[in-house]
């Protein structure tokens, strides 16, 4: 949505979490000195997290001023920092076994705690996720209803799963009481680029493994989802890939098309099928209906390629407060990405559709646009120069994933 003159921006992949001892408070007591053992080891494996700016994830102030100085009125919030007992953050750490469970599913549970009482210091301007294991069925569907009864209004993060875990894949039924329960309360569903990919171990080459994969990884469950029919069993369900790309779509959905229909004769190449799984349509259908993107910091040559996904798919993210995101250029990196192309549009990928699928008060947050929004006619107009300390990817020529 715009004025005649300034744009609302949402962004729909930011991140944030608590301090390591910030969430001390937000456990039960009777797990305090388990977290004091744990919080007294723990060393931090991410830079970002170290350096003095890392309260911008979780200082209120701090970030909202950093974010309106970019034009940024509100956002949809992903884990960011490592909650109580985890190694590393929630959103790469992959389903925990039977014996990390409990204070894993403890952890994750003060992280929703910290962040309903985050999001609620600036009411409908931030779009908590809150995050859930699938370890326990029953345990997974307290977690949902008590995210939405919550006002954590972004949904649910689904947790990574890598081949090889314990517990079922995705694309098992046993997890259809999970997407009834996110089905009758609105809850979406949401999957970040990260997620899913198994270990690499610690090898020279594990972070290029890791960088790699990730992305076919994080695009896992789309397929998981649609093939298995669960779009058809839960009609209402949202599903959103964030820091994805948007490049791999229009190829992936052809290639489920494909071996739908090849599984539905009955034959996949050497695999006959006695009893094929039919859908009620298509795979690509269902990307109409069901799915959209978090399109962080989207490239020029994505916004020319926006039709293969659907306009009404994309929803612009800065991915704030990470370096490859477009702070503190959001007003340049949306210039150069948007430069000609309709303000209509225009308005669709930076809140329109983020508005949809998540809730957001579109005239309430115009009030704030009006005053810090990047301007449309400048948007419209594109910039002549790259800003030389930027080091986001939006302004490079294209958000490039292995599919």
């Amino acid at each position: 949505m715009s004025s005649e003159s300034r744009y609302v921006v949402i962004s729909a992949d930011g991140h944030a979490g608590a301090d390591l001892h910030g969430y001390r408070p937000y456990l039960e007591s009777s797990l305090h000195e388990d977290f004091d053992r744990w919080a007294e080891s723990y060393r931090n494996p991410f830079s970002d997290l170290v350096k003095p700016d890392a309260n911008r994830n979780w200082d209120s102030g701090v970030r909202q001023e950093a974010l309106e100085a970019d034009g940024v009125v509100a956002e949809v919030l992903y884990p960011n920092t490592v909650p109580p007992f985890f190694p590393r953050g929630g959103l790469v750490a992959a389903t925990p076994s039977a014996s990390e469970y409990p204070l894993r599913l403890a952890g994750l549970r003060a992280h929703n705690r910290w962040l309903a009482d985050w999001c609620a210091e600036l009411p409908g301007r931030r779009a908590g996720i809150g995050q859930i294991l699938l370890n326990d069925i029953d345990d997974a569907i307290e977690d949902v209803e008590w995210i939405a009864d919550h006002g954590l209004t972004g949904g649910v993060l689904l947790p990574g799963m890598p081949p090889g875990i314990s517990i079922d894949p995705l694309h098992s039924p046993r997890y259809d009481p999970v997407w009834r329960a996110c089905e009758e309360r609105g809850v979406v569903l949401n999957v970040h680029g990260g997620s899913g990919a198994p270990d690499p171990g610690a090898f020279p080459s594990s972070p290029a493994m890791f960088v790699i994969e990730a992305a076919y990884f994080s695009h896992r469950p789309l397929w998981s989802l649609v093939l298995s029919g669960v779009f058809d069993r839960f009609p209402g369900l949202k599903l959103v890939f964030a820091e994805a790309g948007s490049s791999w779509v229009s190829k992936t959905l052809q290639s489920m098309d494909r071996i739908q229909a090849q599984q539905e004769s009955g034959n996949i190449g050497v695999m006959t099928i006695d009893q094929p799984f039919r859908l009620e349509r298509k795979p690509s259908e269902y990307w109409e209906t069901n799915c959209w993107l978090g399109a962080s910091f989207m490239t020029r040559g994505d916004a020319e390629d926006r039709n293969a996904v659907g306009v009404d798919k994309i929803m612009w993210g800065s991915d704030f407060p990470h370096e490859e995101g477009t702070y503190p250029h959001t007003r340049e990196a949306l210039a150069h990405t948007y430069s000609g192309i309709d303000p209509k549009e225009v308005s669709k990928m930076l809140a329109g559709n983020a508005a949809e699928v998540y809730g957001f008060d579109l005239t309430q947050l115009q009030t704030v646009a009006d005053g810090i929004g990047p301007e449309v006619e400048r948007v419209r107009a594109g910039i002549d120069t790259i800003p030389e300390s930027t080091t986001s990817f939006a302004f490079g020529p294209r958000t490039v994933t292995v599919s």
